[in-house]
């Protein structure tokens, strides 16, 4: 018999909160730029006993050594690195999803494929690889990279790595290493291992992992792209996609679309979970909550402006956006922030009040009710199967994650559309995800087909 639909939940914790100013709150006061270990694993027990699906670690890699003044006035790009950090949260945890950030183009398929094997081991499987292909200047000049790659480049050659790491994970059958011979010697069954040979546009590979087959088949894969590139790419590979709508009409025409590009690659439409955006602050009163955005808005600095990838300190602040050129990376959410600034003619320094505090996500700032109605209807609509929560204030602030967790969890699960308690013991279980086959079980249902 089919489950009935279910939300998930997924909390990106920034250190500071998510407004780009929000390190100048007062709940973050006194503040030390050190990082906190401690912190984080607070916030995902949090997260657990309030029956997130998710904690997601982005990672920002790669400072510019170059104008030191703006790099200095950007405090989301300072944290730990995303498997060191997840490896101690697992030890803490023992239910919550831990997807970490990998950028393809910064990484090689071996290495990643280890690290995310025995994260899902650490972990007792829960592990999710975010898959990023961004290709940034500055981090490709802290690796060394000369060689820039386009849009659509960086897109085959992130199918191509998913591909190489899938053939090492698929390097043993599942029951490879579970009965040693000591009689004969072997450590595992060679009959069940299948070395890589690899051989592609862009990468070479031969070899074995030197790990068992993860628990869940394969991490769960999620990736964030709008634009239509990004869209396939997520039809064919991804299992959760972190997208960014501001309405619900938006968001429903790219559920639709995303969702009708599955069938062409064999896959049913409830095996990629849609999870936009919500930057939300949650207060006694929907007046409460709009009072705490605008003491928010009161630390925004404007003395570097940088909007989607572009500098844009030096034009008028109070004048219309300039026609601008289209950036690299990020062109989806680029394309919706010319969007709102065309559409509702908004100035610069508007613009960067309302999207530089969401990046373009739903912004919702009200009481738990308030909160609650706008996540059952679009979930009950069809914009989301998930939210991304992105808490603009400080985590432990009130309105902040800690207060959604407290307050809008409850009135969510009273609604009978998220859980009370985890169901599986993975997190691919817990998100209702198939898990991958083994390369023999795989041959043997084709054979039988």
């Amino acid at each position: 018999m089919p489950q009935p639909r279910q939300l998930a939940l997924n909390i990106f914790i920034q250190r500071w909160g998510h407004y780009p100013e929000a390190w100048k709150h007062p709940a973050n006061q006194p503040i030390s730029a050190r990082p906190d270990p401690q912190f984080y694993l607070k916030l995902a027990q949090i997260a657990e006993q309030a029956k997130f699906d998710t904690f997601f670690v982005a990672d920002f890699i790669g400072r510019s050594g170059t104008d030191l003044d703006a790099v200095s006035r950007r405090t989301h790009s300072y944290q730990f690195e995303p498997f060191t950090l997840l490896s101690a949260i697992a030890a803490v945890t023992k239910h919550i999803g831990l997807v970490a950030t990998v950028n393809a183009n910064f990484s090689e398929p071996y290495n990643v494929a280890r690290q995310f094997t025995s994260l899902d081991h650490l972990s007792g499987g829960r592990a999710g690889w975010n898959i990023v292909s961004s290709y940034g200047e500055a981090t490709a000049r802290n690796f060394g990279h000369e060689d820039p790659r386009d849009h659509g480049e960086r897109y085959d050659r992130a199918a191509e790595f998913v591909q190489l790491v899938k053939d090492y994970w698929d390097s043993y059958d599942d029951d490879a290493w579970d009965r040693p011979d000591i009689v004969g010697g072997r450590f595992f069954d060679p009959a069940k291992s299948h070395p890589v040979q690899h051989q592609g546009k862009y990468l070479k590979a031969e070899g074995l992992l030197d790990l068992p087959r993860p628990i869940q088949g394969y991490p769960v894969f999620v990736q964030a792209g709008n634009s239509d590139t990004g869209r396939e790419f997520a039809a064919k590979h991804a299992e959760m996609i972190y997208a960014s709508a501001q309405t619900l009409p938006d968001a429903q025409t790219f559920y639709r679309d995303v969702k009708s590009r599955m069938a062409k690659y064999g896959r049913a439409e409830d095996q990629l979970k849609i999870a936009p955006g919500l930057s939300v602050i949650v207060g006694e009163s929907d007046q409460q909550a709009k009072d705490l955005f605008a003491s928010l808005q009161e630390l925004t600095d404007f003395t570097r402006v940088n909007l989607g990838g572009v500098e844009l300190t030096g034009y008028d602040l109070d004048g219309p956006l300039p026609d601008l050129p289209v950036p690299a990376n990020g062109r989806g959410r680029f394309d919706q922030l010319v969007k709102l600034a065309r559409s509702e003619n908004l100035t610069i320094r508007q613009l960067v009040l309302r999207f530089a505090s969401s990046r373009g996500h739903l912004q919702v700032h009200g009481s738990a009710k308030t909160v609650a109605d706008v996540v059952e209807q679009w979930f009950v609509e069809r914009g989301a199967d998930a939210f991304n929560v992105v808490p603009p204030l400080p985590p432990l602030a009130q309105g902040g994650f800690v207060t959604f967790a407290e307050q809008v969890v409850p009135e969510l699960q009273r609604r009978g559309i998220f859980r009370r308690d985890y169901a599986g013991a993975t997190y691919r279980e817990n998100l209702g995800l198939d898990r991958p086959a083994d390369k023999s079980a795989r041959r043997t249902a084709a054979a039988v087909a």
